[in-house]
């Protein structure tokens, strides 16, 4: 099955799927399996000190040929990341050696990026903007994004009190935005793909589900203990859906779809080959799904 819409044309892409942002497992050699599984591999720029940053990317561009973007998380101001205080002139830092060395997609989250939106598009670049409100995804596009990535409720990661889940963001959202959407949020498998188009997304984001696929830098045993992870307990469902302007302790429901660890390759073939089959089952006859024309 072809798949088109304006997020993997955007990226480049063979498939719309993009890698989540990891603080700490964002790095290049993850970020390439990625990439070359069909998707956009992500780095995340904080993930290294801004001296070491440039050969990382020319080490990524040995270890892949296919598309790849950087993802600058930004902190609001005072907030630190793996111990390291991050200045407004840093990420432009960040943001000048990713552009010398041709990248063409960047994602900015957590806080405004406006000035960093500005010079990726001086650059001739795209900028996505991900958030977790859809108040702040009408602010982004205001401000210029040519894509949002929405996270609903379901997703891993630091929470909203006032977010929604995926399901209200994405169908709220395309009826709000002019721009792509890319859905972020407890999506693992196949139907958790075409469910999210069918709401109006334009891309998904794999996060928590690649965590504990055999490439990922996570330890095996903490991926085995995920697996075996029960996410019908009240003590997950309260650990995953709280109420505070914290980080969850948990990964998103993403990964009741997985029972072992396999090949990243293999994850992501599996999710877009049965994606085709389903399709099909539902009487698509055609080889190509192409958003673009909708």
């Amino acid at each position: 099955m072809i798949w088109k819409t304006n997020i993997n044309k955007m990226t480049g892409t063979k498939y719309p799927l993009i890698m989540g942002a990891f603080a700490g497992y964002g790095k290049t050699e993850f970020a390439a399996l990625f990439s070359n599984a069909g998707g956009l591999g992500v780095i995340t720029a904080l993930n290294y000190q801004i001296g070491d940053f440039k050969s990382e990317l020319q080490k990524m561009k040995e270890l892949t040929d296919k598309p790849f973007g950087i993802n600058l998380t930004v902190l609001p101001p005072g907030v630190r990341a793996l111990n390291v205080k991050v200045s407004k002139d840093d990420y432009l830092k960040y943001l000048e050696i990713a552009i010398n060395e041709g990248v063409k997609v960047f994602f900015t989250s957590a806080y405004q990026a406006t000035h960093l939106g500005k010079r990726i598009h001086e650059a001739g670049c795209y900028w996505i903007h991900k958030c977790a409100l859809i108040r702040h995804a009408i602010s982004a596009e205001k401000a210029g994004a040519d894509a949002i990535t929405l996270i609903g409720m379901e997703a891993s990661g630091f929470k909203n009190p006032y977010q929604h889940t995926t399901l209200v963001n994405i169908t709220m959202t395309k009826r709000l935005l002019k721009v792509p959407i890319i859905a972020a949020g407890g999506i693992g498998d196949a139907r958790g793909f075409l469910g999210a188009l069918a709401m109006g997304a334009e891309g998904v984001c794999l996060g928590s589900a690649i965590l504990t696929t055999a490439e990922s830098p996570v330890p095996k045993e903490m991926k085995k203990k995920w697996l075996e992870m029960d996410i019908l307990s009240e003590d997950y469902h309260k650990k995953l859906y709280h109420r505070d302007l914290k980080a969850t302790r948990v990964l998103s429901t993403a990964i009741v779809h997985q029972k072992e660890i396999v090949p990243l390759r293999d994850f992501i073939e599996n999710i877009m080959d049965e994606a085709g089959e389903i399709l099909k089952s539902w009487g698509f006859k055609e080889n190509q799904l192409d958003i673009l024309s909708i």
